[in-house]
This record gives structure tokens, C-alpha cells and sequence, in this order.
């Protein structure tokens, strides 16, 4: 069995900077009228790029393996939060926005379907404490993506 390790540090405050073993780090913060100084991502909004982040590579993968000519990938990420604590996520839907030309559905919804449901291990952890469903559509190849 495989060891993962994380460091967090404290920066000052609520200010965090993290690096697991890829050796990346990684700032995390509050708002100051929590003691930050809004100087990086929320530690709970990671969790949905590490399931959005997830998710994107196993499609990406799986529409390259099956030689599908696919111009980009969007996933919205939506979660639902309970307003008392631990406000911890109540629901989460994954939209994904397929950009190209000739994208078909079924190999769509299968890429999507593999990683949901056997490759993203962000989702295999999550899923049994928070309900997961996603949508998709598919957009031409020369639609204007939205600015980020």
C-alpha cells in the first residue's frame, strides 16, 4: 500500500501554504474577518478542484485512448453546502462541456461513466458521503469558450 503525505504550514493567520509529495505548494485561506488575508483558494473549494481536476483527466484519457478529437474540456462545478456547521457539502453536480466537432454522445457519456464510476478516485471517496450527478452538452469546435 502506497503512503501519501501533505504538509501544511501556517503562514500567518489563516494563511496556509500546502505541498504534498509532488513537492508543489499550494496556498489556502479565509477572508480577514477570519483572521486571513484572502490570499488563496478556500481548503473546501480544493476539494471540488481535486474531483473537477480529477474527473477532466480520466475523460481527456479516455476520449484520446479511443481517438476522439476532442478541442476542450469544461466541468462547472456545483455544490450545495448546509448553512449551519460543519457546513459541509450536502450535494455536488458535475456539468461537463465537451468542446469539437463529431463528438458523439455515447463515447461521451462512456468516458464520463469510466471515470465516475471506476477511475477518479476523488469521486470513489467522496460519493458515499455526498450525492454526485453530472450533465453534459457538447459544443462545436469554433463556439466561443467563456472567459474563465
Amino acid at each position: 500500500m502506497a503512503v501519501k503525505t501533505a504538509l501544511v504550514r501556517q503562514v500567518r493567520g489563516i494563511t496556509l501554504a500546502g505541498k504534498t509529495d509532488s513537492n508543489h505548494w499550494v496556498m489556502m485561506d479565509g477572508p480577514p474577518e477570519f483572521g486571513g488575508s484572502n490570499a488563496g483558494t478556500r481548503p473546501k473549494e480544493l476539494l471540488l478542484l481535486a474531483l473537477g481536476g480529477c474527473t477532466a483527466s480520466d475523460v481527456i484519457s479516455i476520449l484520446q485512448k479511443k481517438r476522439v478529437a476532442l478541442d476542450g474540456l469544461d466541468i462547472h462545478v456545483t455544490a450545495e453546502q448546509r448553512d449551519e456547521h460543519p457546513q459541509v457539502f450536502t450535494q455536488i453536480h458535475l456539468e461537463y462541456v465537451l468542446h469539437g466537432d463529431g463528438l458523439r454522445p455515447q463515447d461521451v457519456e462512456r468516458a464520463i461513466e469510466l471515470s465516475e464510476t471506476k477511475y477518479c478516485s476523488v469521486n470513489a471517496m467522496l460519493r458515499p458521503a455526498i450525492p454526485i450527478t453530472w450533465s453534459y452538452r457538447i459544443e462545436p469546435r469554433h463556439a466561443a469558450r467563456p472567459a474563465a
